[in-house]
């Protein structure tokens, strides 16, 4: 399975915020939106940075609640991992576990196309693995 298919599935809207956008707003922007991180873009369409619950949390235990009022720009992830449509699930699942990250923008043409968390490259790897063995299992028992 490829990440386009993914994105396929899922759709591929990305909550983005610009840099100059408050912590404290971050943080409604994901519970509004039940998700755990937001790709930081000044046009919407460009990857500056990537910003997560963790980062608001470690934030939260370094500085205290002052940091509420500071930028995303101040505490996000500059050096962001992304991936295409093309590449392969299983490799980007490999990468985010090795890399201990849950969400990853995806890139084509140096625009952002989607994001797909952990949580969606596991389904999919499940999806794909239920698909195989029921394959097989068909294989086995017609022939």
């Amino acid at each position: 399975m490829i990440i386009s298919d993914i994105l396929r599935g899922k759709g591929s809207d990305v909550v983005t915020v610009p840099p100059d956008t408050s912590i404290e707003a971050l943080v409604g922007l994901l519970a509004e939106h039940g998700i755990g991180a937001v790709v930081v873009s000044s046009d919407g369409a460009t990857v500056e940075g990537i910003i997560s619950e963790r980062d608001v949390v470690r934030a939260l235990a370094a500085q205290g609640p002052g940091v509420l009022s500071a930028t995303v720009d101040e505490i996000c992830t500059r050096d962001v991992i992304t991936t295409t449509p093309s590449a392969r699930a299983r490799e980007l699942r490999q990468v985010m576990t090795d890399g201990r990250f849950r969400h990853v923008p995806v890139i084509s043409d140096g625009r952002l196309q989607g994001i797909v968390s952990i949580g969606d490259v596991v389904k999919a790897s499940i999806t794909q693995l239920e698909s195989d063995a029921a394959a097989l299992t068909n294989y086995i028992t017609s022939g």
